[in-house]
């Protein structure tokens, strides 16, 4: 795939790895739609990204409800006229042993990691379809590595790696590509971290982005479906 005006709708592009992926595909030449929760944030990352407005587009959406990603995809759609990748990145995490774990944590997890997928590609499946495209998923080695104080999380990770390998199979038939991205440590401000020197040892965010553009400029009879990516020295301490 030639990456020169193709289209990429990235969800929670706001900030962290969505950002930075958002970042490397739109120097790769592609163009970028961007969502997050809060429209003015949305706009700001957008404008923040590049001064050329019609190659970046910011939108807010709440992935946990499918109208709100049904409305994104249609303002890519009638912005870009097409869509060609789709990157299901929004994500949160709650982490305590279960017996303390919130009910309402819970609840937001699995409707923001493994519902928000789910209506993400609902949404843009059939743009997907026309433009013989790419869906990927932002997962986690959270999704084959169990431990402790992270039940709620590792069931959703572990549900959206179960759950893009099985779409993978689904949608073959129509020339779409499905792949899920499994990192470790991340210089994002997941989990309330805020980014700085003392994550220079972790995957970077652009890191990520860069695997995304290898994903999408492989050749296309090839097809990597679940990636593992990690630190590669764990910190020092």
């Amino acid at each position: 795939m030639s990456l020169v005006d193709k289209v990429v709708y990235i969800t929670g592009g706001t900030k962290g790895i969505g950002y930075g992926i958002a970042e490397v595909l739109l120097h790769s030449g592609m163009r970028v739609a961007i969502s997050g929760r809060n429209l003015e944030d949305a706009q700001k990352a957008a404008a923040s990204l590049t001064e050329d407005d019609s190659r970046v587009l910011g939108i807010a959406s709440d992935v946990t409800k499918l109208d709100d990603e049904n409305m994104a995809v249609k303002a890519i759609l009638d912005k870009f006229g097409q869509l060609d990748v789709v990157l299901a990145n929004a994500g949160v995490g709650h982490f305590a042993p279960i017996d303390e774990l919130e009910v309402d944590k819970w609840n937001q997890m699995i409707d923001t990691n493994l519902n928000g997928v789910f209506h993400t590609l609902k949404a843009s499946v059939d743009a997907l379809k026309e433009s013989k495209g790419y869906y990927i998923t932002l997962a986690s080695l959270a999704g084959t590595n169990f431990f402790p104080t992270a039940a709620g999380y590792n069931a959703t990770k572990f549900g959206v790696v179960g759950f893009t390998q099985a779409v993978m199979l689904d949608l073959r038939p129509y020339d779409i590509k499905v792949s899920t991205i499994m990192p470790g440590s991340v210089a994002s401000h997941f989990n309330n971290n805020e980014p700085g020197d003392k994550d220079a040892w972790k995957i970077q965010p652009e890191d990520i982005g860069k695997l995304v553009v290898d994903l999408l400029t492989m050749h296309p009879r090839t097809l990597p479906s679940k990636i593992e990516v990690r630190p590669s020295r764990p910190d020092k301490k």
